[in-house]
């Protein structure tokens, strides 16, 4: 049944019904664009055929999202709140750094790992310097941002000392590195990506190891350098 309209909006506001009608046919079409992503691929995905397969007419599909861009906004955003969701347990319950820090990384794997037949390549197109789809772009300004508060908050609950010059740049420096960690999942084709899982449980001790050093007095040169590069890289 094809979906003639897109909700209408009174002067005092759109009534529930309505409003709910109206998520319901966004998240029909955010789920559908996500299947047909994973079945066919992004590139191979058009706007119009998540349209037929959401049974909604075409310019309904525009009217929520106005490209196949806005839908992996979206998801972003969907899979950052998501993420946070899975990682609240574990940042409830623990307070040394590295278990928070492993928590949310496992968390983050757990999240994605339903759409990993479609990342490698999802992320071709990701990985354009250009790309409104890069993570690093400002149309994903949001998620990323709230990606990185995650990291402040595993940082902020733990009972971990930081120098306190590092401690400002450390959560988008955790962010980087989880990055890295789903850079690496995305090209992992071991069962159930089990390498990424060991990549993260390795890698977890060091940082953790590396953060207590960073109050060390002979260190603090190497840790000014690092804070310095963070500014001169925002600016």
């Amino acid at each position: 049944m094809t979906e003639q309209t897109a909700p209408t909006t009174a002067a005092d506001g759109p009534s529930t019904g309505a409003t709910a009608r109206g998520e319901q046919t966004r998240q029909l079409i955010l789920d559908t664009a996500m299947r047909l992503f994973r079945e066919r691929g992004y590139a191979r995905t058009t706007m119009r055929a998540i349209a037929q397969e959401a049974g909604v007419a075409v310019g309904n599909a525009y009217y929520y999202f106005g490209s196949k861009e806005h839908l992996i906004q979206e998801f972003y955003a969907d899979t950052q709140r998501e993420h946070q969701v899975v990682a609240a347990p574990a940042l409830a319950r623990e307070r040394d750094f590295a278990a928070r820090l492993a928590a949310v990384l496992h968390a983050g794997v757990d999240v994605l790992t339903p759409y990993h037949s479609f990342a490698a390549s999802f992320f071709k197109t990701a990985a354009e310097p250009t790309s409104p789809l890069s993570p690093f772009s400002a149309e994903s300004s949001g998620a990323r941002e709230a990606s990185v508060a995650l990291f402040q908050e595993v940082l902020e609950g733990s009972a971990a000392k930081v120098d306190a010059d590092l401690r400002e740049p450390l959560p988008e420096l955790l962010w980087l590195g989880y990055m890295g960690v789903v850079l690496y999942w995305v090209h992992d084709r071991s069962p159930g990506q089990a390498k990424t899982r060991q990549l993260i449980d390795g890698a977890v001790p060091l940082v953790d190891r590396l953060v207590g050093l960073s109050r060390l007095r002979v260190l603090r040169p190497v840790t000014r350098q690092v804070v310095a590069l963070i500014h001169t890289l925002r600016h």
